[in-house]
Formats: C-alpha cells, sequence, structure tokens
C-alpha cells in the first residue's frame, strides 16, 4: 500500500527506521530486529540506503523485500542520488519494483568526495526522473525543523522543501530533534509557506553516548539544556541513560501527539527493536486516542 493512502486512513502513523548490517555482518542479524518491530505493529518501516551508492545497497533492497513479503509491514526504502547515474538510479527502482516496493523516500545523499556523479543535484531531481521514467512510486522526502545545514536560513530551505513537494512528495519525515519548540516553529513556517502535506516528526532515543555524539557531528541537531544536563547525569551508568533516553523520547512523543501538530511519529531506534518496545508502551494509548487504534 501506498503510505500516502495510509495517511488518508489515519490520523497519525507510527513507524521506524532501521539499517542493512555491514557487508561482515550476516543480514540475519536484522530478523530479530524485524521480529520484535512487528510485534508493536507499526504502520510501515523504512530502509536507510548508503550515501555513497556503494555495495551495501543491495542489502537495502533485500530487507526492505523481507519487510514486504516475509513481515507483512510496508516498507519505505530509502533511495540516495547525488553520487549516482541516472542509468544506476533506475536500476535500483527496477529492483524496488519487482520486489513489490511502493514507497521511496527521496533523498539527495551526502556529496562523496571525488565523485564525478552530476546526473542530480537534489532530492527533487530524483523524484521527477523516476516519475518520467513512467515509474509508478509514492514518493516521501525528508525536511529539517533546523533547517538543512547547507541552507543559509531556515526560509530558504523551506523554499527548497517547496520543490520536493512540487516535485511530487507526497509527505515529509523530518530529520531528528530533540526540542519540540523548533518543529513547532517549523510547522508554523512550513505551512504558512503552503505546504500541507501529511509530516512525520522524526524521533531518536537518546540510549547510547557514542551514538548521540557521532549524530549530532553528522546533523548538527542541537541539544536543548535539559537533555545535556541528563547525558552528563548518566556518562558513568549507561543502564541509566537508557531509562532516562527512553523516558525522555516518549514524553517528546507525547506532547507532540497531545499538540495535534504533526501527523505521525517517525522513530529511529537503531536496529534496537526493545527501545522501540519500550517507548510503543509508553505511547501507545495516546495513539490509540487519536485513531481508535487497538494495539
Amino acid at each position: 500500500m501506498k503510505i500516502s493512502n495510509l495517511f488518508k486512513e489515519k490520523k497519525l502513523l507510527y513507524s521506524f527506521e532501521v539499517f542493512p548490517p555491514k557487508l561482515e555482518s550476516d543480514i540475519s542479524t536484522i530478523y530479530s530486529t524485524l521480529e520484535g518491530l512487528k510485534s508493536v505493529k507499526p504502520d510501515y518501516i523504512s530502509v536507510t540506503y548508503s550515501a555513497g551508492g556503494g555495495s551495501n545497497n543491495s542489502r537495502s533492497i533485500e530487507i526492505a523485500s523481507l519487510i514486504k513479503n516475509t513481515y507483512g509491514i510496508e516498507p519505505l526504502a530509502h533511495l540516495t542520488c547525488i553520487n549516482s547515474t541516472k542509468e544506476q538510479t533506475l536500476d535500483v527502482a527496477k529492483q524496488l519494483k519487482t520486489a513489490g516496493i511502493e514507497n521511496i523516500l527521496a533523498l539527495r545523499g551526502d556529496r562523496v568526495p571525488g565523485s564525478s556523479c552530476t546526473d542530480f543535484s537534489y532530492a527533487s531531481d530524483l523524484v521527477e526522473f523516476i516519475k518520467n521514467a513512467g515509474m509508478d512510486f509514492d514518493f516521501a522526502g525528508a525536511c529539517y525543523p533546523e533547517g538543512h545545514p547547507e541552507a543559509a536560513t531556515l526560509d530558504e530551505d523551506i523554499d527548497n522543501l517547496k520543490k520536493k513537494i512540487d516535485a511530487g512528495v507526497t509527505h515529509l519525515n523530518t530529520q531528528l530533534f530533540f526540542d519540540n519548540e523548533d518543529f513547532y516553529r517549523f510547522i508554523d513556517k512550513v505551512r504558512a509557506a503552503g505546504i500541507n502535506v501529511p509530516i512525520q516528526a522524526g524521533i531518536m532515543p537518546v540510549v547510547k553516548q557514542a551514538t548521540i555524539t557521532r549524530t549530532i557531528a553528522m546533523t548538527g541537531t542541537k541539544i536543548p539544556s535539559k537533555l545535556s544536563r541528563m547525558i552528563a547525569r548518566f556518562a558513568e551508568n549507561p543502564e541509566g541513560l537508557v531509562e532516562a533516553g527512553t523516558l525522555y523520547a516518549a514524553d517528546q512523543i507525547a506532547d507532540l501527539v497531545g499538540s495535534n501538530a504533526c501527523q505521525g511519529v517517525h522513530l529511529y531506534v537503531m536496529n534496537n527493536a526493545t527501545i522501540a518496545k519500550r517507548i510503543t508502551n509508553d505511547v501507545a494509548g495516546l495513539i490509540d486516542g487519536v485513531n481508535n487504534r487497538a494495539w
């Protein structure tokens, strides 16, 4: 099913993101994650794709197919374009279509130093190319509550976001954020700019010090003082950080759902089904209250 149709059926979607195991790891390591995520009945699961178009991308397609055809959950396959040719991109799209995948998260991806590919510059180019090739996918896009790192201003970033919508993106997932006020300001600006597609809030629980340090370095996401104090407090207590980080994420979701500002929550769970279950147990009643859906 196309995710755009899910938004027509439900007021609030609830989904997860997973990533493929490294090539030196057995792909079966993802099975237990998917089994665990299936048990909490997400609306869909997204699968990341190498920004550099690397060989691990074949696993992305394989996992998306597993999610769809083995676990019975709708997959959202990430697809980057900045370092790929049109021929390579069309080949991936054909593989996704053959696997029965209907939904693509269109991303520019990170530039790889030395790459000579010039076929695509933006995610909107990717959407237009696949659509013009006559391939029927539902396209999601990414958005950035704090602004894209390469945009001069948030307003400029929103102008670029409109180009994605004009190209055919039907809904948006945000980059992770830790301060809901950033999300609310972003939503106000986006709606004022005439962007009315559904937007899911991207939430990542802070459960490992190394992961959050790496993520902040990559994304530039700011850390509010409340979260900074929490991380410092549990710097020498990994178990305590898991408890506190899980609660922080659940509180974020509760506030977002209560505000009626988003049309869904997308959890970046780092392949940790246990954390996904714990957060879901905390927020399921709230989401059920919106959707009248039994978990």
